[in-house]
């Protein structure tokens, strides 16, 4: 079997060329502009999105990472069944490894990734490690329907990993219809790791998305010279600046790329034009209270089965059950 499967929009290069461009038109031509979050993860922006996840303001990954190696003799018993783990946004997979290091249950891996080159390296890597483990990476955009592939491995059960609070960047009806999307390519009582960022003092979430290094920044503006390079525009990359801030009313992270000037653009014949300090939004990261969570939870047809936290409650790894 093939190491790693491709879906239609990430296989073939003139589909996702054009589903870039229309995308990327239709959010720059809007009143409120705005750029969808998972076209920053282009080969050099998931290279980016792995140095955040190491710097000392980003709490998210190194808490989340402790939460899992603290409670993993409880997630031993609590995964006995012979198992097929299912990573959406795997990137390097590095959290992934304290499971299948840990788990004797795990037959088979699927991480799945929208940069094929990241995704390549992830299955070379991980094959070498486990190779009493089947390792099937599936190229695509999670967000769109993709399709599991035919494993070899015989589990009892299917788990899906969802970690990083990467259900945050969704809009919360949008987290709900994902999670049910989710839901439907599992059985009545598979289950789901779902990583989730608390609620928490505005100046720790501040500076987690504003850094001192200026990785977050870069990681931001990369998505300008994915335009640039893609579209063949004529976009001065150095005319924006990253903008980032806590929305208290919205409960979220928004991240945006502000204009430092009146400008206009030329992209595909189509002229855009931006006012001084008017800004496209990138990204947004929700964040959940507990109560939050449980809602998510049923209305997407799960349910909570347990929430582990760190002592301080900045994140959670909550164990969701697919219900009936």
């Amino acid at each position: 079997m093939n190491s790693i499967t491709y879906a239609k929009q990430i296989a073939h290069h003139n589909t996702e060329f054009e589903t870039f461009k229309t995308e990327i038109l239709k959010g720059l031509t809007r009143e409120r502009k705005y750029i969808s979050s998972k076209f920053l993860y282009d080969k050099k922006g998931s290279q980016l999105f792995e140095k955040i996840t190491e710097l000392p303001e980003y709490y998210q990954t190194r808490t989340e990472a402790t939460i899992l190696s603290g409670n993993i003799e409880w997630l031993k018993d609590s995964f006995q069944k012979t198992t097929a783990l299912i990573e959406l946004g795997s990137g390097s997979s590095t959290k992934t490894r304290i499971l299948l290091e840990n788990i004797p249950g795990i037959q088979a891996y699927v991480p799945i990734d929208i940069s094929p080159e990241m995704l390549s390296n992830t299955v070379d890597q991980l094959k070498k490690s486990f190779p009493n483990i089947q390792v099937t990476g599936v190229s695509a955009d999670y967000t769109e329907a993709f399709s599991l592939p035919d494993l070899d491995a015989d589990a009892e059960q299917k788990v899906v990993f969802f970690p990083g609070s990467t259900i945050g960047n969704f809009e919360p009806e949008e987290a709900i219809r994902f999670l049910q999307s989710i839901r439907a390519l599992l059985g009545t009582g598979d289950r789901m790791i779902l990583g989730v960022d608390r609620k928490k003092d505005i100046d720790t979430l501040e500076a987690a998305y504003n850094d001192q290094a200026g990785i977050t920044a870069a990681f931001n503006k990369n998505v300008l010279t994915r335009i640039k390079r893609e579209l063949e525009t004529d976009l001065d990359i150095q005319a924006f600046s990253h903008y980032s801030f806590y929305n208290s009313t919205a409960g979220r992270i928004e991240m945006h790329l502000r204009s430092k000037k009146d400008q206009t653009i030329s992209i595909e014949g189509e002229s855009i034009t931006f006012k001084k300090g008017e800004t496209i939004h990138t990204e947004n990261s929700y964040k959940y209270s507990e109560a939050e969570i449980e809602t998510l939870s049923r209305k997407s047809s799960f349910t909570l089965m347990t929430t582990l936290s760190d002592a301080d409650r900045q994140f959670s790894v909550c164990i969701l059950e697919a219900s009936d």
